[in-house]
């Protein structure tokens, strides 16, 4: 990366520190947690169709003092940063998304994951990866079970292929598959470039969010909200309009939202389009 963090203390002290931890693992356990649960993951302005700047003044500004979030090339490109300003041994990854389709389909690579190593030992980490972003960084040389404060996660191996999956209703799930390629800055900027604007991109037009908690996971999907507890149902709701949504976005995800004038109009656009696919 090209460019460093410039508010360290104040993205610290939005975490919840006072002063710089050390580069262990029981300070990466506590930052991953302490991130989901701090900065949503959140596409306003996907659905707006808007560029994101990637670029670490842009991302800081966002969401240290604008009172937003973002997705995963800026919630990971932020992280890693401050890893690296703690002296961390870290570097970042992509990886292909495959979760809700099959495990083998070639999709582009549009997930920004970090790679930590630590006293010889590799981890994943990773704060972007909405509803289902682990809230605890994993072992990338085993195969084993790995429990966090939500679901249990694997990483398998193929050859030089690692998928990352997560236990689902008794079921693992594949959420991505990633190499340890080495990135540039520019690969960050096309896999952001691609997700902000390529008409198949599944954020174009689209409003996603989520937040995790103690026990629990928030997550909407343009106009539906759910809440999962561990080991209990799950809450969902139905939004009527864009007031809902907005008003949800804001008590229940903490995201300031921006005054758009466009914004209004593209959820409830955006509503009226998933009721008559759902008719």
């Amino acid at each position: 990366m090209t460019d460093s963090l410039t508010e360290t203390r104040l993205y610290l002290q939005r975490l919840g520190y006072d002063q710089a931890p050390p580069p262990t693992l029981a300070t990466l356990r506590e930052l991953q947690q302490r991130h989901t649960a701090t900065f949503p993951f959140e596409t306003i302005s996907t659905l707006l169709r808007l560029p994101v700047p990637v670029d670490l003044p842009a991302v800081q500004r966002k969401l240290l003092h604008e009172g937003r979030g973002g997705y995963c090339y800026e919630l990971n490109r932020a992280f890693l940063a401050l890893l690296q300003q703690l002296r961390f041994d870290a570097r970042g990854l992509t990886g292909r998304v495959v979760m809700g389709g099959p495990e083998d389909a070639m999709t582009a690579r549009t997930h920004l994951l970090v790679l930590a190593t630590i006293e010889d030992v590799r981890y994943i980490a990773d704060v972007g990866f909405g509803g289902m972003v682990p809230t605890a960084p994993l072992r990338l040389d085993t195969e084993e079970e790995q429990a966090t404060p939500h679901e249990p996660y694997r990483v398998t191996r193929r050859q030089d292929q690692y998928t990352l999956r997560a236990q689902v209703a008794g079921e693992w799930r594949a959420l991505y598959v990633f190499d340890l390629q080495p990135q540039a800055e520019i690969d960050y900027i096309v896999g952001n470039w691609y997700v902000c604007t390529h008409p198949e991109s599944p954020f174009l037009g689209q409003l996603r969010a989520a937040r995790t908690g103690p026990g629990w996971r928030k997550a909407l999907s343009n106009g539906s909200f759910a809440i999962h507890r561990h080991g209990q149902a799950s809450q969902r709701h139905a939004l009527p309009d864009a007031a809902a949504v907005i008003a949800v976005l804001q008590d229940q995800f903490g995201i300031q939202v921006p005054e758009h004038p466009d914004l209004r109009a593209a959820i409830d656009l955006r509503l009226q389009a998933d009721a008559l696919a759902a008719a």
